[in-house]
C-alpha cells in the first residue's frame, strides 16, 4: 500500500513530463450533461465547511446535546468556498446536493441518543425561510451562481412527509394539517405510508385534499418577521393560478417550488418518497416542472443546458434488481412514472462487495438500458443514515473509488469519501457516526489521504469527461485481462472509453475491441500517457494496474 502511495504521488508530480506523441488536431467537442451520468456530491451542510463563524449560534440553541448531535457551524458560505477554490471542479463533481437549509425547530429533542437538534436539515419548522445556521438568500444566490459559472447543478433536499419534531419551542400544528400517531410499522404500504416515522415526528396529511387555513403558529411567526402580507398574497397567486385545493401539501409544494422560481436550483432529492402516496410525487413534478419554465423563461441568461428539472426519490431499500416497480408486500408501486428521473440504489453496496467487476457491470447496463429505459439509478456506498457502509473503517478507500465511479448509473459521493473521512467518533451513537466533520485538515496535510484524493480525482475527471462512464453501453473485450468498454451516443455526440481493472504492473497490452480505431491517439487518464492504437491493441508499461482509455483530444 504504502508503495502505491508513493507511486501515485510522483505519478501525479511528474504529469506534463511523460514521453508524448505529437497529437492530431481534431475539433473539440463539447461533452453533453447527462444526468445519468452525473457525478453528486452530497454532503450535510453543517458538517461541511464553516465558512462564516458570525452565524453558528441562533435561536438559543446552547444546550449540552448528544455526541455530535447539535450544530457544529458548516454553512452555506462554506460550500462556496469550496466550490470556487475548485475543489469540486478537480474531483469531477458536477452536481452538488444539500441537506435541507430550510429553517430548523428552534427546541431540541432526545430521540433516545441524548439531545439533538436540526442540525441535518430534516426537522423543518418554516419551509419559507432559510435556517440563519446555515445561510441567508443572498448566500444561496451566490452559491448558485458561483456553481453555474463552473457547470455544476444544485440540488437541494425535499421534505413534504413530515416536519419537525414537537418541542416547548416548536408546538405541534393542527390536526388538519398534522397527525401525530400512530408511528408506522412497515408491515405493509397502509403501514408504511399513515402513520408517522418514529414517535413525535409529525405527519403531514398529504393525502388530505381539505382546503386548510394556514397554521396559527406559521401566521404569528410571519407577523413577528414582518413578512405576513408578501406570503398570503404569493400563495393566494399560486393557487388561483394552479387551481388546486388548499390542502397542507400543496402549501409545501408551493414553498419549494419557490426555491425554483427564485435561486435557479437545477433539482430536488426527494426525502422519504415510499412514505407518501405515490400520485403526491406525479403532481410535484408538475409543480417543479412549471417552477423551472418559468426560470428559464425569467432568465435565458442563466440557463445551462435543455435538461429538465432533476428529482431523484429516497424510496428506502429500493434496488435495481426491483427495477421499476418497489414491492411493499401487499402492493407494488413505480416511483418513476411521471416523477422521478432516479431513485437512489440502496442495492449497490451489497453488489460492491458480493460481485466481481464484469458480473456487476453487466448487470447493470442491461437493466438501466432496458427495464429502466428513460430512467436510471444513483448509486451509493456510504451516506448520512445507512449505518452498513461498504466499507465502514474506511479499509478500502482505492476499491470505493473505482467500483462508485465507474458502474453504469449516476453515482453519489458522500462528504468525506474522497479522503477517508472517518465514519466513527468516540463517544457518538447510532448515524452520528456517519456525520462527523470534513476532514479538511488531513487533506492538507496527510499524504496517504492525498494519495487517496488524487485517485478520486482521476476517476472523476475521467467520468465527468466521459458520459460513457456512467451513460453508456457496456461491453467485455477481455476477461484476462479484464478490459471493458463503454459507448455513448447522444445525436451527434459520440464517446467511448476502453477501462482495465486489475491489471499486472509493468508491461501491458491492452486490446481496443473496436471501440477505438487503427492508429488512434488515445490518452491512458491514469498514467497521463498517449497512446497509439497498433493491431487493435495499445501498449503501456508502468507501476499502475488501471487503465483509463480516453480519445487524446478529449482528455485536454
Amino acid at each position: 500500500m504504502r508503495n502505491f502511495i508513493v507511486v501515485l504521488i510522483l505519478g501525479i508530480m511528474i504529469t506534463g513530463c511523460q514521453n508524448k506523441t505529437e497529437k492530431p488536431i481534431e475539433k473539440e467537442v463539447q461533452a453533453p450533461f447527462e444526468w445519468d451520468a452525473a457525478t453528486i456530491y452530497f454532503m450535510l451542510v453543517d458538517r461541511f465547511n464553516n465558512g462564516d463563524t458570525s452565524n453558528d449560534e441562533n435561536f438559543d440553541r446552547d444546550k449540552e446535546t448528544g455526541v455530535l448531535r447539535g450544530f457544529e457551524g458548516g454553512d452555506i458560505k462554506g460550500v462556496t468556498e469550496k466550490v470556487e477554490s475548485g475543489y469540486f471542479t478537480d474531483l469531477g463533481v458536477n452536481a452538488i446536493w444539500m441537506t435541507p437549509i430550510v429553517e430548523q425547530i428552534h427546541g431540541g429533542t432526545d430521540e433516545g441518543t441524548g439531545l439533538s437538534y436540526g442540525f441535518h436539515g430534516y426537522w423543518t419548522k418554516d419551509w419559507t425561510n432559510l435556517d440563519p445556521d446555515f445561510g441567508t438568500r443572498d448566500d444561496l444566490k451566490k452559491l448558485v451562481e458561483a456553481a453555474h459559472k463552473k457547470g455544476i447543478r444544485i440540488v437541494l433536499d425535499a421534505v413534504i412527509n413530515h416536519r419537525g419534531p414537537v418541542t416547548d419551542k416548536d408546538p405541534v400544528w393542527p390536526q388538519s394539517w398534522v397527525r401525530t400517531g400512530p408511528a408506522c410499522d412497515y408491515h405493509d404500504f397502509d403501514s408504511t405510508v399513515s402513520c408517522t416515522l418514529v414517535e413525535n415526528l409529525p405527519d403531514i396529511r398529504t393525502e388530505s385534499n381539505e382546503s386548510v387555513e394556514l397554521p396559527p403558529q406559521l401566521i404569528k411567526k410571519w407577523k413577528a418577521e414582518g413578512r405576513y402580507e408578501k406570503e398570503v398574497a404569493e400563495l393566494d397567486a399560486f393557487f388561483e393560478k394552479t387551481g388546486y385545493p388548499r390542502a397542507p401539501r400543496f402549501y409545501i409544494m408551493k414553498w419549494l417550488a419557490d426555491y425554483i422560481t427564485e435561486f435557479g436550483i437545477d433539482g430536488y432529492r426527494v426525502d422519504t418518497v415510499k412514505h407518501t402516496e405515490p400520485y403526491v410525487w406525479r403532481e410535484f413534478r408538475k409543480v417543479v416542472d412549471a417552477a423551472f419554465a418559468q426560470f428559464k423563461s425569467e432568465n435565458p441568461d442563466k440557463v445551462l443546458d435543455d435538461n429538465g428539472f432533476y428529482l431523484v426519490g429516497e424510496v428506502y431499500n429500493y434496488g435495481i434488481s426491483n427495477e421499476k416497480a418497489f414491492d411493499f408486500g401487499d402492493r407494488k408501486v413505480n416511483y418513476f412514472d411521471k416523477a422521478f428521473n432516479q431513485l437512489i440504489n440502496f442495492e449497490f453496496k451489497w453488489n460492491a462487495e458480493q460481485m466481481d467487476y464484469e458480473s456487476m457491470f453487466s448487470k447493470y447496463d442491461s437493466i438501466i438500458h432496458n427495464d429502466l429505459k428513460d430512467y436510471s439509478v444513483l448509486n451509493y456506498l456510504s451516506s448520512h443514515d445507512d449505518g452498513q457502509p461498504f466499507d465502514p473503517m474506511r479499509e478500502k478507500p482505492f476499491e470505493t473509488a473505482t467500483k462508485l465511479l465507474l458502474t453504469p448509473g449516476a453515482a453519489q459521493i458522500y462528504y468525506g469519501d474522497e479522503s477517508a473521512r472517518p465514519l466513527h467518533a468516540e463517544g457518538a451513537v447510532g448515524d452520528a457516526n456517519l456525520r462527523t466533520f470534513m476532514n479538511w485538515d488531513d487533506i492538507k496535510s496527510n499524504p496517504t489521504t492525498q494519495a487517496i484524493l488524487a485517485h478520486w480525482q482521476i476517476l472523476g475527471k475521467f467520468r465527468e469527461r466521459n458520459p460513457a462512464v456512467g451513460a453508456g453501453r457496456h461491453k467485455m473485450i477481455s476477461k484476462s485481462p479484464y478490459v471493458f468498454s463503454r459507448t455513448y451516443v447522444n445525436g451527434d455526440y459520440k464517446n467511448a472509453v476502453v477501462i482495465g481493472l486489475n491489471l499486472e504492473k509493468g508491461k501491458k497490452i491492452i486490446p481496443v475491441g473496436g471501440a477505438f480505431p487503427e492508429r488512434m491517439m488515445l490518452h491512458d487518464a491514469y498514467s497521463n500517457t498517449d497512446v497509439t492504437v497498433e493491431n487493435g491493441n495499445v501498449i503501456l508499461n508502468n507501476e499502475y494496474n488501471m487503465v483509463l482509455l480516453e480519445l487524446a483530444s478529449t482528455s485536454r
